[in-house]
């Protein structure tokens, strides 16, 4: 299995642009993927609430790449609420799966109320956790999963009061690793670029996987470029070995 992330340079709330910029990314690739390949959307890369415009993207990337899309969020109206909304689609436009953000982030509570679908799936014979931005700093909602998870998939968009990116990048990075680390599983963040607009805070483009497999200390983060995406091979037989070693060393949670 292989498994997209993409930091695209985007901007509020300029729908028509971000989806371009998408579309440039993606398209960059060079390669086809396979049905059962991931491919992680940035959280809120589309702001309207209309729900055809952003299903219709979501099956549009999914059906242009030949793979998975888990198809970040988009704030939607659905039995009353407004919640911040995101599926998982196959590329011949099936929905795998549905899931929403379930503590939003301090002002964005202005706009949503909590989400109650809990994001998980299975594909290929693996356990996927979807965990929406701010959702990914809370380790109790990785604890809920019925099943542990061998990938965590975080789509973001990351925000910082501070005057540059490094504070709130370093962070992120850090929990990452420690995330994947603990729970024995890849965790793969797509976020907007640095470069990206938003009206208020500086997004910090945190997009890259953390990997708890590898041994050498440099490539426990592999970041993704500013403005692009990145492939990553997931190797689960070294992720089987590595539960195992920490299980009889009594470091593993499941």
């Amino acid at each position: 299995m292989r498994l997209v992330l993409l930091q695209p340079a985007l901007k509020a709330p300029d729908d028509s642009a971000n989806l371009e910029a998408i579309r440039r990314v993606v398209g960059g690739l060079g390669q086809r993927l396979a049905p059962d390949d991931l491919l992680l959307l940035p959280e809120h890369f589309i702001f309207t609430d209309v729900p055809r415009s952003y299903d219709e993207f979501v099956a549009e990337t999914a059906a242009r790449t030949g793979c998975t899309v888990v198809g970040g969020s988009h704030h939607r109206k659905m039995d009353g609420r407004r919640i911040n909304y995101g599926a998982v689609v196959r590329p011949d436009g099936t929905k795998l799966a549905e899931y929403s953000k379930i503590r939003p982030y301090f002002n964005e509570q202005n706009h949503v109320v909590p989400g109650d679908s809990f994001g998980e799936f299975s594909i290929g014979g693996r356990n996927v956790l979807v965990l929406v931005c701010a959702d990914f700093w809370y380790s109790d909602l990785i604890l809920k999963a019925t099943v542990a998870p061998d990938i965590i998939l975080v789509p973001a968009l990351s925000v910082s009061r501070k005057p540059d990116p490094y504070y709130s990048r370093s962070l992120w990075r850090h929990l990452a690793v420690t995330r994947a680390y603990e729970f024995g599983a890849y965790v793969g963040i797509s976020d907007w670029d640095e470069t990206s607009v938003l009206p208020k805070y500086r997004t910090c483009g945190v997009a890259g996987l953390a990997d708890p497999v590898t041994t050498v200390p440099g490539r426990f983060f592999t970041s993704v470029d500013a403005g692009g995406a990145a492939i990553f091979d997931l190797d689960f037989a070294a992720v089987e070995a590595f539960r195992e070693d920490r299980r009889m060393r009594g470091f593993f949670w499941k």
